[in-house]
């Protein structure tokens, strides 16, 4: 499947959605996941790991992905997918956006499409880990304006003070 929607953001600049997978998304997915700050070499190594997986293997990788491109440039993207041995559940494995854009409505725009695309795939629950980490205090706060709830966390899950957050949202029961 595949589809592109235009949606705006603060000033005169315009986000094209789109799912389909190019070449060059690669480089730019870990463009955006390094200028984050906020992810380890091997992290950012995963990330463009996924998008070339699906670019070589397609559906059979498992993984979805929402690029926000502002003209020809990506600016954010989203990596979603059915979790293993479940019937309608889906995780968000990744939402990065481009520092300099960040808190401009192109993350919810990423959130929003993920959703719409796992609801219509019949997917009825959507969680995200994260780290529980202090510097990460605005991104929990973005899932729960998002709609998330914190369900779980895991101490010391990644490293020793780095517990796992994980935050679930049912889809089922409104935007």
């Amino acid at each position: 499947m595949s589809h592109t929607t235009q949606n705006t953001f603060t000033g005169a600049d315009v986000v094209s959605l789109r799912d389909t997978l190019r070449p060059g998304d690669v480089d730019a997915v870990g463009a955006i996941v390094t200028a984050t700050g906020k992810f380890r070499p091997g992290e950012i190594a995963v990330a463009q790991e996924l998008v070339q997986e699906t670019l070589a293997r397609g559906e059979a990788a498992g993984y979805l992905f929402t690029f926000a491109d502002a003209g020809e440039r990506v600016v954010g993207y989203a990596c979603y997918g059915q979790i293993p041995c479940t019937l309608t559940s889906y995780d968000l494995y990744w939402i990065a956006v481009d520092p300099g854009l960040q808190g401009r409505g192109v993350g919810r725009l990423l959130v929003n499409a993920a959703e719409a695309h796992v609801r219509r795939l019949g997917g009825r629950r959507m969680f995200i880990d994260t780290s529980s980490r202090p510097d990460y205090a605005a991104t929990r706060a973005f899932y729960e304006r998002c709609g998330y709830t914190c369900e779980a966390t895991l101490r010391d899950y990644y490293a020793t003070g780095d517990g796992k957050a994980i935050y679930g949202k049912d889809l089922c029961t409104g935007p």
